[in-house]
């Protein structure tokens, strides 16, 4: 079988999941992600499982989103409307969606278990991101761990510490119990700190869990395969995030997580998840207007 993952150095295996690093990988030279396979899974995916997204950006880089709507457009159009314009089309689920890409997924990952001995996903989901050569993806941090693989185009991407300056607990406590979006305060005199990659097609990036980051197409079209992953210390973690999100809705006193052992981490998590069966919190990012469709966007562009 031919390895997706090139072997690791001795850094890189030190570094992973506790600071920024890019490895190579094979998934760009499979044919799944050439125009004509795009094109026929663009077709085939499921509308609901599409977040079509235009992000508008001030003087400072801060972000505002317009979520959009495909529309009656083919694939190859949809296609095209990306490459034209200023959007980005995620494709969620990628790993149940695009048969052809699931037993790559767990192969890469796989290998990348041999690289990092104990590295042990319990849940992988892939996104699909097809982003226009001038889109930008905001300063944002994920609750799970995330690998971003490079399939097409340039990209610029900035890795920030996952530290209270630039992702503050209780920001995270309110993306866990869906209070605000992923997206996060930037000031560009944060960047004087990030780590600054430029992935080129057959490079990966992996960072700290809930390291914040941002993401700009450097004048091409871009594909890039977006992995969540997570394993039971990611799982615990962001259950005490959701369980300490209430608490301090309760007025109680909450420790910091970089504070507290995996063990009391356990004890938040098997609260969190009574918690969440009482649907104590409104979650308030459940819906989003779509404001245009695809080909609108291709216009204001």
């Amino acid at each position: 079988m031919t390895r997706l993952v090139a072997p690791w150095s001795d850094d890189q295996v030190k570094g992973f999941l506790k600071a920024p690093i890019t490895f190579r990988h094979n998934l760009a030279e499979t044919g799944l992600f050439d125009d004509e396979a795009l094109a026929r899974l663009l077709d085939a995916y499921p509308a609901e499982l599409y977040d079509i997204n235009l992000f508008d950006f001030d003087a400072e880089g801060q972000a505002t989103m317009r979520t959009g709507a495909r529309g009656r457009l083919p694939g190859r159009e949809v296609l095209e409307g990306v490459k034209q314009g200023r959007i980005w089309v995620q494709l969620r689920r990628a790993e149940a969606w695009y048969p052809a890409l699931t037993p790559l997924m767990k192969q890469a990952f796989a290998e990348i278990a041999g690289e990092a001995k104990g590295f042990s996903p319990v849940q992988l989901n892939g996104q699909l991101i097809l982003s226009a050569p001038g889109a930008k993806v905001p300063f944002h941090a994920d609750a799970p761990g995330v690998i971003l693989f490079h399939l097409r185009g340039r990209k610029r991407i900035w890795i920030y510490p996952a530290d209270e300056a630039h992702m503050p607990q209780q920001g995270m406590e309110n993306i866990m119990l869906k209070q605000q979006t992923e997206d996060l305060p930037y000031r560009r005199d944060m960047d004087a700190v990030a780590a600054v990659f430029d992935l080129e097609p057959g490079m990966a990036a992996s960072w700290p869990l809930h390291a914040p980051h941002r993401i700009e197409n450097q004048g091409a079209f871009n594909v890039s395969l977006s992995v969540d992953y997570q394993t039971w210390g990611s799982r615990l973690t962001n259950g005490a995030h959701f369980a300490n999100g209430v608490l301090r809705r309760w007025g109680l006193p909450v420790a910091a997580m970089d504070k507290t052992p995996m063990a009391a981490r356990a004890g938040l998590w098997a609260a969190s998840l009574g918690l969440k069966r009482m649907g104590l919190v409104e979650d308030k990012i459940k819906a989003f207007e779509r404001s245009f469709e695809i080909g609108d966007a291709q216009k204001a562009a």
